[in-house]
């Protein structure tokens, strides 16, 4: 199985002053996709520069030619169906058909408050989830939307011409429990997985990658619940998250063996946060760049 490698390049720094060049570097280094974190805030960034993630995005297509776009991942926290949908058409519309929508049910940080609500329960957001994603597939693929639901509503929402993609962008979706794995199932054309968050104190790389073949399991069960062949949908993981932690980025033979078990997973994909010094995600920018440049053609 041939390897994608893509980068997520948080939204810390003016555009001007550093996230323009880096936008187009990434191009340059023919990573497949650029996706950035869809937050108000995040974490440790929290107290300083953090920027939207759609106006970069769209930023981020006008200098950029072939590399997809993308969230990493949006959420029902701060977004609606109605009003995401319309951005997304008109991002995929700038991009030329460019843009993945990476999607998951959010959870407790910052944005689950910044509008000034108590934090959603682990099954409220379940239930919100799973509304939200098959609201936005009808509004991204119908010419007119009305919908009465439990938590959200649209009235003859109008999203005229609709996508470039047809018959929609492709949904991305972040997902472990079973039925966020059913949402991935049915309406996402890839997988996103971080791995085993209680792992990532004090597990070892062997137990991430356990954890990870029984998430990719369950994925294969939910699909088979579905009709649907599991081989039908790309598998992603977001790095930084498991307890190998910067460890694959300090040489190329350190990634090149780290993705070689994940690809043995069914992981298609792999995604490595652009160096942000004085970070969690800090590492050695010419490593990173030669992992970029020569691991694909190693993991082929």
């Amino acid at each position: 199985m041939s390897l994608r490698l893509s980068t997520v390049i948080l939204p810390y720094r003016r555009w001007q002053e550093g996230t323009r060049s880096t936008w187009v570097r990434a191009e340059e280094l023919g990573f497949h996709a650029g996706y950035t974190y869809d937050h108000l805030s995040w974490r440790s960034f929290r107290d300083g520069p953090w920027f939207g993630a759609v106006p970069t995005l769209t930023a981020a297509a006008g200098v950029t030619e072939r590399m997809r776009l993308g969230t990493l991942v949006t959420s029902p926290n701060f977004r609606h169906p109605v009003t995401l949908a319309k951005e997304l058409i008109s991002l995929d519309d700038i991009s030329g058909g460019r843009v993945t929508l990476g999607i998951g049910a959010g959870g407790t940080g910052f944005d689950a408050t910044a509008l000034g609500q108590e934090p959603w329960t682990p099954r409220e957001r379940a239930d919100r989830f799973g509304e939200f994603v098959p609201l936005l597939d009808r509004l991204l693929t119908e010419d007119a939307v009305s919908y009465k639901g439990d938590f959200y509503a649209a009235h003859e929402a109008r999203n005229i011409p609709g996508c470039v993609q047809r018959p929609r962008l492709p949904f991305a979706v972040a997902a472990t429990g079973p039925r966020g794995l059913r949402l991935a199932a049915r309406y996402g054309q890839a997988w996103v997985t971080t791995g085993d968050p209680r792992l990532y104190e004090e597990g070892t790389p062997e137990q991430s990658v356990q954890a990870i073949r029984g998430q990719a399991e369950k994925l294969a069960d939910a699909c088979a619940e579905t009709g649907r062949d599991v081989t039908e949908l790309d598998k992603i993981l977001l790095t930084g998250f498991t307890p190998d932690r910067g460890r694959p980025l300090e040489s190329l033979d350190a990634f090149v063996d780290f993705a070689g078990r994940h690809i043995e997973l069914g992981i298609n994909e792999i995604v490595l946060h652009w160096p942000i010094p004085d970070s969690d995600f800090a590492a050695d920018q010419k490593v990173f760049e030669r992992i970029a440049m020569e691991a694909p053609a190693q993991l082929r």
